[in-house]
């Protein structure tokens, strides 16, 4: 049997994290990885090797974070340490046309069966304000629909619902409240935001009835990662690229964090649903920062310079090391057998989990398929939908649940809005410390 890891003391992480505060806000460069989350603060890591991380202090765990799900192949990959030396050595980057980007664009373009074209930039948020600018000038038309729930990058007008908030708040599913995600966003910016319910057909039916003639886009997660892990209703793509299409309304898929997960062209492959336009990220730079954007010819060839071109400007747009990672980490995925891997690594986490949840009469769930999954201490059967999330989720019970799994040598966020991400590095062994340390957790939940 698997020896499970203990993590001991901390006090390092304390140390970098007090030390952090007095030249960051909260000490980190994100809230996601600062006390808003992690108590009485971050782990700080140090390194990490294949499926593990080490701290401050070297304590080991077994990753299950990955970095929100880019790090595909796991930490320190051979192949892309390789990689990513030799581009060093000839020059990372030269702001011009490089052989390296035609390599990425290429590959790309063999495994996302929608992208005819594709443009590169440095960030999934930079590829889905792209994206909603060339459905506008493509439509000519101004206003989309976002879903209540989903996370789309942190551009103003996407920055709405997507925190959970108290059933009160929320208004009803006809007419939803819209609640601005920051300060400092002008109210009129979501003026041209229409907002509804995911993966409720009825209600789709009826937004696109009464605004489908005015919309640009309908930008959507094809699985929704913002909540967890909530995939679609049987039917729920489908019809809604049907309506879509009734409405002249161009359907946009953030894959920023499906893409290359569940399969080699995204979810959009997994389910055979064609959008119109597509945007990745996490996965595609395998621990590197990047965006994309893809789709037919017609809508991308509008960024082409002239007249009423939709323009797209970047120093760093096709970092030529970066380019040379995602054609390395591409190939790597392209690889015999590596989705099969990937699906039977984490469907075996799954079931492992429920079994842990079952014998110790926990009322949680394990939500997803695969790659990609996430627990949520409910009575519920199901989470379908935002909703549901803000109604029917324990999110401190989880917090609680996650921090003792990290004294036990498991990595990950007690964000419950994020999700376990299974990379192609993670092994048996590593699911047998993951059920071992989830079972210890239970029995001081219990």
């Amino acid at each position: 049997m698997t020896q499970t890891l203990t993590t001991r003391s901390r006090a390092r992480s304390q140390q970098w994290f007090q030390r952090a505060q007095q030249s960051l806000v909260e000490g980190v460069n994100s809230p996601s990885r600062g006390a808003a989350v992690y108590h009485p603060g971050p782990v700080v890591l140090e390194r990490g090797r294949g499926s593990h991380v080490w701290d401050a202090d070297g304590n080991d765990y077994v990753d299950f974070m990955m970095s929100f799900g880019a790090l595909i192949h796991g930490h320190a990959h051979p192949k892309l340490v390789e990689v990513v030396s030799q581009a060093m050595a000839e020059g990372s980057h030269f702001a011009t046309a490089t052989s390296a980007e035609v390599e990425a664009a290429e590959r790309f373009r063999r495994m996302v069966p929608s992208a005819e074209l594709v443009r590169f930039t440095n960030t999934g948020t930079e590829a889905t304000m792209l994206a909603l600018r060339l459905a506008r000038a493509h439509t000519r038309r101004t206003r989309f629909l976002k879903f209540e729930g989903h996370y789309h990058g942190w551009y103003d007008c996407y920055l709405l619902n997507g925190h959970s908030y108290s059933p009160e708040e929320i208004g009803s599913p006809e007419n939803p409240m819209k609640i601005p995600d920051s300060a400092g966003i002008p109210p009129s910016t979501f003026d041209e935001v229409v907002l509804a319910p995911w993966n409720v057909v009825s209600a789709l039916e009826r937004v696109m009835r009464d605004h489908g003639r005015e919309l640009a886009a309908v930008i959507t997660e094809p699985i929704m990662a913002n909540m967890g892990c909530i995939p679609p209703r049987d039917g729920y793509l489908e019809r809604l690229r049907e309506l879509t299409c009734d409405y002249g309304v161009l359907l946009i898929f953030d894959e920023v964090v499906t893409g290359f997960r569940y399969a080699p062209g995204g979810c959009q492959e997994f389910y055979g649903i064609r959008p119109d336009i597509s945007v990745f990220g996490k996965a595609l730079g395998a621990g590197f920062p990047v965006g994309a954007v893809a789709g037919p010819r017609p809508i991308l060839d509008r960024m082409r310079w002239g007249e009423d071109m939709v323009l797209h400007y970047g120093t760093f747009n096709g970092h030529r090391l970066t380019m040379k990672v995602v054609a390395a980490n591409l190939d790597l995925l392209s690889a015999d057998g590596t989705y099969r891997n990937l699906h039977a690594i984490g469907n075996a986490a799954i079931a492992g989990l429920q079994a842990v949840f079952r014998k110790r009469k926990i009322k949680a769930i394990v939500q997803g398929f695969g790659p990609m999954f996430q627990i949520y201490f409910t009575d519920r059967d199901a989470i379908h939908d935002y909703r549901d999330y803000c109604k029917h989720v324990d999110t401190r019970r989880y917090s609680h649940f996650v921090h003792l799994l990290l004294e036990r040598g498991i990595y990950m966020t007690p964000s419950n809005g994020l999700h376990w991400i299974i990379s192609t590095v993670h092994t048996e062994s590593d699911v047998t410390a993951l059920v071992e340390a989830v079972d210890q957790a239970c029995a001081e939940l219990a």
